[in-house]
C-alpha cells in the first residue's frame, strides 16, 4: 500500500496546490528540492527560500539537495535543442526517485504537473519510465486546471514570484537579460 509520496518541487507557487492535492488524496507528503536548471544562483536561492516559507506554513517536510549543480544541467541539455525540457525533467525526476528510495518512499511526483507551460505527456512518460526502473510509483494527475488556485494560495504570503521557468534558455526566451 502506498501511503506517502515524495514530491519534487520547483517553486512555491507551483507547490502550494500540488502538495495540498496529494495530502487530500490521503498521502503523507514530503517535498524534495533539486533544481540544477535554475539559473543564476541568486534565482535558485530566492525560489528555494520562498518554497521553504510555504512548506513551513503548510507543515510539509522539505528535503533540499545540498548541491547546486548547474554544470550537470548544462551538460545534460547541451546538444538537446528543443528536447532540452525532457532532459531537464529526466535529470530532476531521476534525482527525486533516488531520494525517494533513500528515504523509504514508494511513490514520487512533481509540482511541475500543475504548470500549463510544461509538457505533460513528456513528464508522464519520463516519470513512468523512471518508476519502472526503480520499482517506485510515479503519481500523475493533470493539475493544470488548478494552477490559478495555487497562485491564490500564495498570493497573500508575499513570496518571491519568478518570471521564467528557471533555466538560462527560458530566461532569455522571457526577455530577461543574462
Amino acid at each position: 500500500m502506498i501511503d506517502s509520496v515524495l514530491v519534487h518541487i520547483c517553486c512555491a507557487h507551483c507547490s502550494a496546490y500540488t502538495l495540498s492535492f496529494w495530502q487530500n488524496q490521503g498521502y503523507r507528503v514530503s517535498a524534495f528540492w533539486y533544481n540544477p536548471n535554475i539559473h543564476p544562483l541568486e534565482e535558485h536561492q530566492q525560489r528555494l527560500d520562498a518554497a521553504a516559507v510555504l512548506l513551513e506554513q503548510q507543515s510539509v517536510k522539505l528535503t533540499a539537495s545540498p548541491d547546486y549543480e548547474p554544470s550537470k544541467f548544462f551538460h545534460r541539455v547541451k546538444n538537446s535543442g528543443p528536447g532540452r525540457c525532457a532532459d531537464c525533467f529526466r535529470l530532476r525526476l531521476e534525482k527525486t526517485a533516488g531520494e525517494a528510495l533513500r528515504l523509504g518512499f514508494k511513490a514520487f511526483s512533481s509540482s511541475l504537473l500543475i504548470s500549463p507551460q510544461q509538457q505533460h505527456e513528456v513528464l508522464m512518460s519520463i516519470g513512468d519510465e523512471i518508476a519502472r526502473k526503480t520499482r517506485l510509483v510515479f503519481l500523475y494527475s493533470d493539475l493544470r486546471r488548478r494552477y490559478s488556485d495555487s497562485r491564490v494560495i500564495t498570493k497573500g504570503m508575499d513570496l518571491y514570484r519568478q518570471h521564467y521557468c528557471g533555466c538560462e534558455y527560458s530566461r532569455q526566451e522571457a526577455g530577461n537579460q543574462v
